[in-house]
């Protein structure tokens, strides 16, 4: 089959926003923080484009007024032209008209009412997404199709979970959307998802829907549809999709030749199982005894590898609570040892987890701290790049969907007033901690299984810091989200969901220093809402290696 060339899907409707210049800000759908500026964007393009369309309204209403007045006078005219000219202001009045009205209805005609749209748009467009947004913001529909487990006519209706209540702000994909959704997984050789969505964009083409697009039609969809199913080794099914296209086209090259190539296939793969059937009846019971023996092994959650149980952590899943722990886990009300800002108004204290501890802590921060903390934040956020090992080329981190700023204590009171929050509560010393880290996820943002904490293989990973490595992680919720967005220790199969105002705290370290391995975690993707952070990663120097929480807890 010949490759096509691949056309991303584009979010705006405008063909010819699909191709924007050079100066196209990348990374858009790593921050729905940023995204929302998109929106006024194209909302000043509406009112740019109701103007022109206005201005042309207006003209064609002249030129339609004029046309009708001389088409009146021309039909009495033209009944008896001696007679209408013999009258000398109807002579005068024709000369006129030919010399004069109609070289002014020409420029009428000939001006251009889209000048001040276009110079609009011009501008704007040096700011829009480019297909790197694009293709981006379709692959992440596709990964939280796989971690949530959504069927495609789900995520095409838009009743994911969480949404119930969104009402008008709820929005379906269309045939096109799920075409191009197909062509973008057909771009990165994802056949499984090509036959997803090119399926859905047949279904809803065969149920009556009419696409935007000439290029969505049943032809080019089963001509994708056939290709994917065949490259994942399903060559009955990819000769019944090439009969159908034939069917609807007999003349398509590419797919009379698939149709001998499929059969062809098709006659030498049975002639191989048949001789295979032979053999299989003597071994059978040797593979069913080896089957059995590994059952319980492949069975076990233990086994499973970590991008499985991240993903069933992040769906609710799996998570390792028994009756008896949780019995042991309380909330109270936490003055930090009689702390003086604490005494007469203590903070709300939950026990998330045991083993690792922990500690949520209710209610930290009001709306308006939080609204400051992300004015200060939003124009600086960027999105977080490694360094590759090979070329030392910074690049984007693809397993960080998100975007992230620093703010200094000094930048503002609220943050300064934060960081002496932390201190109080933990009763760790912040003044040598990192910076307030601020980050806004993006479409499908998650941020994939890590520690915190520098390993015993990364000797130099906070050298340049000079504190020591990162004892403690708090981490607190600004925003809530509706669906997904959880973070996940994928180690001891605990879940923490968003609540905005409250902040979670684990230490990374034991009293020791050694790492606490169980502290690896995850930011699960965010389905639906719009998910902030901050944190704090608090250092070993400056601090007095004791804890809070009984060893027991932390061993």
């Amino acid at each position: 089959m010949k490759q096509r060339v691949v056309e991303p899907w584009c979010a705006l409707v405008l063909c010819l926003l699909c191709s924007p210049p050079t100066l196209a800000i990348n990374d858009f759908f790593t921050s729905i923080g940023q995204m929302t500026d998109l929106l006024f964007t194209e909302k000043d393009l509406i009112t740019s484009l109701k103007d022109y369309i206005t201005a042309e309204e207006s003209k064609l209403e002249r030129v339609k007024k004029w046309a009708e007045k001389i088409d009146a006078l021309s039909v009495t005219a033209t009944q008896d032209p001696e007679g209408f000219l013999g009258h000398p202001v109807n002579a005068f009045k024709l000369m006129k008209r030919l010399n004069t009205e109609w070289a002014e209805l020409e420029s009428l005609v000939l001006s251009d009412m889209s000048e001040g749209f276009v110079s609009n748009l011009t501008i704007q467009r040096q700011h829009f997404p480019n297909d790197d947004d694009q293709v981006g913001a379709a692959k992440a529909l596709m990964r939280l199709q796989d971690t949530y487990k959504l069927d495609t006519s789900v995520m095409a209706s838009g009743d994911l979970p969480g949404t119930s209540s969104m009402g008008p702000l709820k929005s379906r994909l269309t045939v096109d959307d799920c075409y191009d959704l197909g062509k973008v997984a057909y771009s990165e050789a994802d056949y499984f998802h090509t036959e997803l969505w090119m399926s859905q964009a047949l279904q809803q083409l065969e149920g009556g829907e009419e696409p935007a697009s000439a290029a969505a039609d049943a032809v080019t969809i089963l001509d994708y549809l056939s290709y994917s199913i065949y490259q994942q080794g399903e060559l009955e099914r990819a000769l019944e999709y090439t009969r159908q296209l034939l069917q609807l086209d007999s003349t398509h090259q590419r797919a009379n030749g698939n149709l001998k190539y499929f059969e062809y296939q098709l006659d030498k793969q049975k002639k191989v199982e048949e001789d295979e059937k032979k053999e299989e009846d003597d071994e059978e019971g040797t593979v069913r005894e080896e089957e059995e023996k590994t059952k319980g092994k492949r069975g076990t959650a233990d086994y499973l590898p970590e991008r499985m149980k991240y993903e069933q952590l992040c769906r609710g899943e799996g998570i390792k609570m028994t009756p008896r722990r949780q019995s042991r886990m309380f909330c109270r009300y936490f003055d930090n040892n009689r702390h003086p800002k604490f005494v007469i108004a203590p903070v709300k204290e939950e026990d998330e987890w045991d083993r690792p501890h922990i500690l949520r802590y209710h209610d930290i921060v009001s709306d308006a701290e939080i609204e400051l903390v992300k004015q200060l934040a939003k124009p600086r956020l960027r999105r977080a790049t490694i360094s590759n090992p090979i070329t030392g080329v910074l690049e984007t981190a693809h397993y960080r969907i998100s975007k992230s700023a620093w703010l200094t204590s000094y930048e503002h009171k609220v943050v300064d007033k934060i960081n002496q929050r932390i201190e109080d509560i933990t009763g760790l010393d912040v003044t040598t901690a990192e910076e307030l880290q601020v980050a806004n996820y993006g479409v499908g943002g998650q941020y994939e299984p890590h520690f915190d904490f520098g390993r015993k293989d990364e000797p130099d990973a906070f050298k340049e810091l000079g504190t020591g490595n990162r004892i403690a992680t708090w981490l607190l919720y600004m925003s809530n989200v509706s669906s997904g967005g959880a973070t996940v220790f994928t180690d001891v199969g605990a879940a923490v969901l968003p609540k905005k105002g409250s902040a979670v705290f684990w230490y990374n370290l034991f009293p020791s220093g050694e790492g606490d391995y169980r502290t690896r975690h995850a930011a699960c993707p965010v389905l639906v809402g719009n998910k902030w952070v901050s944190n704090k990663w608090i250092h070993e120097r400056g601090q007095e290696f004791r804890r809070r929480c009984p060893l027991s807890l932390a061993a």
